[in-house]
């Protein structure tokens, strides 16, 4: 690819195409280590502007951003962290390139790290609720059921307007993992047959909160209110400098809202927001790559990805 026909929107969609099991950081860390290696900056400044101006192009042209947005934050901090670390252009550019398709490595793992820390969580004759599709808690549960034998069965809302529940269930169900999809008012009606709920992450906010599918706050509060443990599996490479006060509390450029059909007056007037904010205090642990996290660590994991 020349310099020329590098466009950093078509990569980053090209890498979510090619890998479904890409999450949107990875794809935008991932992208932004291919646009070095091909426009070759020759200077620093070129390159911290390279960097920030293809961020821009993609946080602006990826609608509901939040996870890509914090791929692109931490790839930003750890430019401007390797370009202090050498004296001269050649060997920052050489390193940058090599460390970050080492960091890309690393931050694919790290959902199966979070599946690690995860596994003891689940046990025998469990049922678990999950709220739509998270490849995290997918894993977790595939590696609980296939490499240590647990017995468990799962419940899985159907996540409108998505619908990727369906998604899920399917997955769970080709892994001979018994599953049962519920619509999304169903939630306080099953609760009492529930023994914990798993749920992913688009992001984790400052406050250790959580940006996620819609209808992710309610079952937060149907969770606390039944004092029934909500876990949230998630990678590292998903906290977000945010600090989100209220459910709707989230910065324009992320907030994905869709129309209805136009089949009839009641679906004209509809509009459907597609993530939420969880607070910290529905939140009973985040298991992540970097271990099993009480909410009220995040803000201390962020500081040190940002200021050790």
């Amino acid at each position: 690819m020349t310099e020329t026909d590098f466009d950093i929107k078509d990569t980053y969609l090209k890498f979510l195409e090619d890998d479904d099991e890409m999450t949107m950081p990875v794809a935008a860390i991932e992208s932004l280590v291919t646009m070095l290696r091909v426009k070759q900056p020759s200077t620093s400044s070129e390159l911290i502007n390279l960097v920030r101006s293809s961020i821009e192009i993609l946080k602006l042209s990826i609608s509901n951003a939040i996870s890509l947005s914090a791929g692109c934050d931490l790839f930003m901090r750890f430019v401007l962290r390797n370009t202090k670390l050498y004296a001269d252009w050649e060997s920052c550019k050489k390193n940058l390139v090599e460390n970050g398709e080492l960091f890309v490595q690393r931050a694919k793992e790290s959902r199966d790290k979070s599946a690690q820390f995860g596994v003891p969580f689940i046990k025998d004759d469990d049922t678990v609720l999950v709220h739509s599709y998270s490849r995290a808690v997918f894993q977790l549960l595939m590696r609980a059921k296939k490499d240590h034998l647990l017995r468990f069965r799962v419940i899985v809302t159907e996540a409108r307007p998505t619908g990727k529940g369906y998604l899920m269930a399917k997955l769970l169900q080709d892994c001979d993992i018994p599953v049962e999809v519920i619509v999304d008012n169903a939630v306080g009606y099953m609760l009492h047959k529930v023994d914990k709920i798993l749920v992913g992450a688009e992001g984790v906010v400052e406050s250790g909160g959580i940006i996620n599918h819609i209808g992710s706050y309610q079952i937060g509060c149907l969770a606390k209110a039944n004092n029934k443990p909500f876990y949230v599996v998630t990678e590292s490479h998903k906290f977000v400098r945010l600090f989100p006060l209220t459910p709707n509390d989230l910065p324009r450029e992320i907030i994905s809202v869709i129309d209805s059909p136009q089949g009839n007056v009641n679906d004209s007037l509809l509009k459907t927001q597609l993530i939420d904010y969880t607070p910290h205090e529905f939140i009973t642990a985040l298991i992540t790559d970097l271990g099993v996290l009480t909410p009220s660590a995040v803000s201390e994991e962020l500081i040190k990805m940002w200021y050790d």
